[in-house]
């Protein structure tokens, strides 16, 4: 299963850092079972936006060199308030270091009540596709044209266009 957790980017600083958002529905799938009585979103998907977050700083930042991003290492992770649908989760992501291939990050989202819900500090590494031959730069052209596509909706630079 792949998550886009992000909707939108409010603002964003090349190589420094990144505010997003994140809109928490009811309708959201893994909510049915986390927990059924209680829906709140899981840890796991807080890191995971803020991850998400942060690979789209990078990537904005290289200019998308690195298309494929991992997390490589999680320094430290610290939870705070329940996260409950209805609410706005706000993440916001610095860039610590960038050494090549790797990248280091602090991230922090709070709910829409200014509540902290997640603080993190981890290593993200990036990866491109083109040294694996022919097939591997075709399949880096198209995931690069699509994060561009996606970047652009969420950003707004589609709607600044029209």
């Amino acid at each position: 299963m792949r998550f886009h957790l992000i909707d939108r980017i409010d603002r964003w600083e090349p190589g420094k850092s990144l505010s997003a958002s994140k809109f928490l529905a009811l309708g959201e799938e893994y909510l049915a079972d986390h927990f059924p009585k209680f829906p709140v979103m899981p840890g796991v998907l807080m890191l995971q936006a803020c991850v998400e977050a942060a690979s789209w700083l990078w990537r904005a930042t290289t200019d998308f060199r690195h298309p494929v991003v991992v997390l490589r290492e999680l320094k430290q992770a610290k939870y705070g308030t329940f996260m409950q649908p209805g609410r706005r989760l706000d993440l916001v992501v610095e860039m610590t270091r960038a050494d090549g291939d790797a990248a280091g990050f602090k991230a922090r989202g709070a709910n829409d009540a200014g509540e902290q819900t997640v603080a993190a500090q981890f290593t993200l590494r990036g990866h491109g596709l083109a040294a694996r031959g022919p097939a591997g730069a075709a399949a880096e052209a198209k995931l690069v044209e699509s994060l561009r596509a996606r970047w652009a909706l969420l950003t707004g630079e589609l709607r600044e266009r029209t």
